[in-house]
């Protein structure tokens, strides 16, 4: 632990940006499997307004840097095109 006063506040703040990162991967985490189990037990409906949610969250984490942007994006992608593919059938 650090003794220096500004090295103590550094300490603190990571701990609160951590625990801040750490619940937005895992509601990235199960925002994505969410729509992936519902593509594989191929209800339409759902799956669209599922990955409607999952795109607004992961969208939010790349802006807020808890995900790099392209990485989010990449991941919206996947889903949109796994959820349409699933549609057509």
């Amino acid at each position: 632990m650090a003794r220096i006063k500004s090295g103590i506040k550094r300490h603190k703040q990571n701990l609160k940006a951590r625990a801040r990162n750490r619940h937005v991967r895992s509601t990235v985490k199960t925002a994505v499997k969410d729509v992936r189990s519902e593509i594989s037990e191929g209800t339409g409906e759902k799956s669209a307004e599922l990955l409607r949610k999952a795109t607004s969250v992961l969208e939010r984490a790349g802006s807020k840097g808890v995900l790099h942007k392209k990485t989010a994006s990449r991941k919206v992608s996947r889903l949109a095109k796994a959820v349409h593919k699933a549609a057509k059938k």
